[in-house]
């Protein structure tokens, strides 16, 4: 019972045909927030699950230009804009990504920058290389206000987090983007109640159902790309509290700290003042497949300083308006 599994042999073996309901499901839901909302969005972080939440959006809304196992290509324009609210201290290689990736689809991108929140005053730093991660909930508001948006797509997970677990597929938001979990609204047979008042939105999570394991699964099978981050790379980190912190000019070394070089890849990509990356020799997604049928901890838990400060932390963050 206890004998080692060998995964080269066990990762043909694995039965996909659970990503079809998933997939299915997903885009059910995105051609409900479609039917149902006048200006909804879909926030694209350049993430592997805002990549996966496009794919899926192009299968519901385009036509498929690709033959199996070749690199995804459509036709057609999506009914909403993606959206990037940028921190300023977003990784390099993956606004370069965001950027490619939309040139490639002709679809529209509306971007959120916090330097103009902080311009305006809404946004206020402790000092300069404070983490900007926390303080883009204020742009989000701000970015759905100004383009009227009253619905936002997002790619978060009930695997990610215990906040996010509470969280509904539909999930409403109050004139103030504020969300309350006692307020939930049931979600029986499919059937979602998306009426809400002038000022009020909503957020929807189709892939709310999925693990990590599901990503990278259909990510494998669909051939969908991803920034370069995702997969192994040398870097120089610094090893601090238990995680490696990238080195960057945001991430500067401490006082006694020593900068190494590693090869690393990252889980989740996010603000650089917070996102750590994982000691890793993946080199495809196939490679991560294997590595995520061993790990024991979420990718946030390993990878996020922001999530650490307490338990209720990204609770606290969401009912103020965070994703």
């Amino acid at each position: 019972m206890n004998a080692a599994v060998n995964l080269d042999t066990l990762l043909p073996e694995l039965d996909h045909r659970h990503l079809d309901w998933l997939e299915e499901e997903a885009i059910f839901i995105l051609r409900e927030v479609a039917a149902s909302f006048e200006r909804p969005g879909l926030l694209f972080s350049s993430g592997k699950d805002s990549c996966v939440v496009l794919h899926l959006a192009e299968k519901a809304f385009k036509r498929a230009l690709h033959a199996k196992g070749e690199r995804p290509r459509f036709a057609g324009k999506l009914p909403f804009p993606l959206v990037h609210v940028d921190t300023g201290h977003n990784f390099p290689e993956v606004i370069q990504f965001r950027d490619e990736r939309v040139a490639e689809l002709g679809d529209r991108l509306v971007v959120g920058h916090l330097e103009d929140s902080m311009k305006k005053g809404t946004v206020r730093l402790a000092h300069p290389l404070e983490s900007r991660n926390g303080h883009q909930t204020v742009t989000l508001l701000e970015t759905i206000e100004e383009n009227r948006f009253d619905c936002m797509i997002g790619g978060a997970r009930r695997d990610e987090e215990k906040a996010r677990a509470k969280e509904r597929i539909f999930s409403h938001r109050d004139s103030f983007g504020q969300w309350q979990p006692k307020e939930q609204r049931p979600e029986l047979w499919t059937l979602f109640n998306t009426r809400h008042r002038p000022g009020e939105h909503f957020r929807s999570f189709p892939i709310s159902n999925w693990t990590e394991l599901d990503v990278w699964l259909y990510i494998a099978r669909e051939n969908i790309p991803l920034p370069t981050l995702y997969y192994r790379h040398e870097r120089q980190v610094i090893r601090r509290k238990g995680l490696l912190v990238p080195l960057t000019d945001v991430t500067p070394p401490e006082a006694g700290e020593t900068v190494e070089t590693a090869t690393v890849r990252f889980r989740t990509v996010g603000d650089m003042t917070c996102t750590c990356p994982v000691e890793s020799d993946a080199r495809s997604a196939a490679d991560i497949v294997a590595e995520t049928l061993t790990v024991t901890v979420s990718e946030r838990g390993a990878t996020r300083m922001d999530d650490r400060t307490s338990d209720a932390s990204m609770e606290r963050r969401k009912k103020e308006g965070y994703f």
